[in-house]
């Protein structure tokens, strides 16, 4: 499935026909959480709201919306109310209201700035005017514009995630905030594996720098939470990297796997580490980098071989499922150690957001 961003990005700048579909406010039980997001065309659909019949019924208005000249707001935008037992036969049993949004290519609050702002790790806020045709504004993470827009939005409500709220005349807008995700992994490999766990990836609540020397081993289309270094000496991607990051090692040469090794053990704030290999590599690698002075502390944070236990194929695809599922272990482990280092009444404020 493609990311409702990705698909976005590449939808506007082939001026294809599409709406946005957003879950505005769930009460009570629902599907998904408010923010998630489907792009409907007039013959396909990008992601998920969830739901099932939910879901057709949205496709249903989106490409109704699309069949009408877009020249009036309810082709342009419009929040719909969906009681998911009564009238769908769900059995969640809650109300969900959703934002549809007719997306135009010339809007700059959509397709390749939100992507850009997206793989440079910077949160954004889309604020979406509900009752008006204006086009829809994006701001920054302080709430200043980072797009022109009429009339100007209210200031969203940064304790909240995806929110509906009104100005003071009354009008209704979609206080969006596109925050990228945070756990941060930085590739290194362009090669078929590589390939193969980065498309995994992109799918994934991650952030991803794809880095490798060989500029014409990239495809064309990169998810849009990926952002590629093509480069000589990365090396210095991992110095610039952020304290935290995880670290994947998978490249077409032994020696520049052992320098990206060293570079990473010598970092005491790097997050998980794993390189690709039998055990004979690790214990090869374990000699050569003792002698360089990497501590056998720090060797037993290097994860050789890589992958949950119990997954031995060594296909592509095989060995980037077993990666990505140990990875999201890994991540989801933090979040947890994280959130339980947080305040209680900073913990209570986010319960009560979501």
């Amino acid at each position: 499935m493609i990311n409702w961003l990705s698909a976005l990005d590449k939808l506007t700048r082939d001026a294809t026909p599409a709406v946005l579909v957003t879950v505005a406010i769930v009460q009570g039980s629902g599907p998904r959480e408010p923010g998630a997001k489907m792009v409907v065309t007039r013959d396909a659909q990008f992601d998920t709201i969830g739901g099932g019949h939910l879901e057709m019924r949205a496709c249903e208005v989106a490409r109704g919306m699309l069949a009408d000249p877009a020249g009036h707001l309810p082709a342009l935008r419009r929040i719909e109310r969906f009681p998911l037992g009564p009238s769908l036969g769900q059995c969640c049993g809650g109300v969900v209201h959703l934002a549809f949004e007719r997306v135009i290519a010339s809007s700059p609050a959509y397709g390749s700035l939100l992507s850009s702002r997206w793989r440079d790790r910077q949160d954004s806020w889309r604020m979406v005017p509900l009752d008006e045709v204006y086009p829809p504004v994006l701001l920054d993470a302080r709430g200043e514009p980072v797009t022109d827009g009429l009339p100007v939005p209210p200031a969203p409500d940064r304790s909240h995630g995806c929110h509906v709220m009104q100005d003071r005349n009354g009008k209704r807008w979609l206080a969006d905030p596109c925050r990228p995700h945070r756990p941060h992994l930085v590739v290194f490999g362009a090669g078929h594996v590589g390939a193969a766990i980065v498309r995994m990836l992109g799918e994934l609540p991650c952030h991803v720098t794809w880095v490798d020397e060989r500029d014409d081993m990239f495809p064309d289309d990169i998810p849009a939470n990926v952002k590629v270094e093509a480069t000589d000496i990365p090396e210095a991607i991992v110095d610039a990297a952020p304290a935290g990051s995880s670290f994947l090692v998978l490249t077409h040469s032994h020696a520049l796997d052992q320098r990206l090794s060293e570079a990473i053990l010598r970092r005491n704030d790097a997050g998980w580490f794993g390189l690709i290999g039998s055990k004979t590599k690790r214990m090869q690698f374990e000699h050569r980098l003792r002698e360089r002075g990497i501590s056998d502390e720090r060797l037993a944070d290097m994860v050789c071989p890589i992958g949950i236990a119990g997954i031995t194929g060594k296909q592509p695809a095989v060995i980037a499922t077993a990666v990505c599922a140990q990875l999201l272990q890994v991540w989801e482990a933090e979040e947890q150690a994280a959130s339980r280092l947080l305040p209680i009444s900073e913990n209570a404020e986010t319960a009560e957001a979501i």
